[in-house]
């Protein structure tokens, strides 16, 4: 079997899905250490917080480049509506992740009153980021048409 450059752009599309999906699971473990440790030894266990946000934004930047040649390549037009509802939730996506996380990464860093709050909104974010990234992942398996 040859390999094709639609073979070779789906799976690094794929592989760059995973990378900005999969390593937020690894970061609610992190919540109950963060709710617990002493203020001196927080900047290690928000550092996977500051790596797993990097890595998402740019496997996002490779998302986002191989969605477009994929678009390119295949017979689906940017008025398909899977791919529309895909790149608005994406923009909200990233609309969200940093007006998420990277000020509660900084408000958790600085001393603060109350890290149970802190910590609690970190979670949430993460949740509602978990959601959107999965939907937006739904749609792309899915490909629902709803016109």
């Amino acid at each position: 079997m040859a390999l094709s450059w639609y073979i070779l752009l789906l799976y690094l599309h794929i592989f760059s899905v995973v990378l900005s999906i999969g390593p937020y699971f690894v970061l609610f473990p992190l919540l109950i250490k963060i709710r617990t440790a002493p203020f001196e030894l927080l900047p290690e266990y928000l550092e996977p917080f500051r790596i797993t946000v990097r890595l998402t934004k740019h496997a996002g930047h490779v998302l986002v480049a191989t969605g477009i040649l994929l678009t390119w390549l295949t017979e689906w037009t940017w008025k398909t509506s899977w791919i529309v509802f895909t790149v608005l939730i994406m923009v909200a996506s990233l609309y969200f992740i940093a007006r998420a996380f990277s000020p509660l990464l900084r408000k958790l860093r600085a001393p603060h009153e109350d890290r149970n709050v802190l910590v609690n909104q970190l979670r949430s974010a993460l949740i509602w980021y978990v959601i959107i990234t999965l939907s937006m992942m739904w749609f792309m398996v899915a490909k629902p048409s709803f016109w």
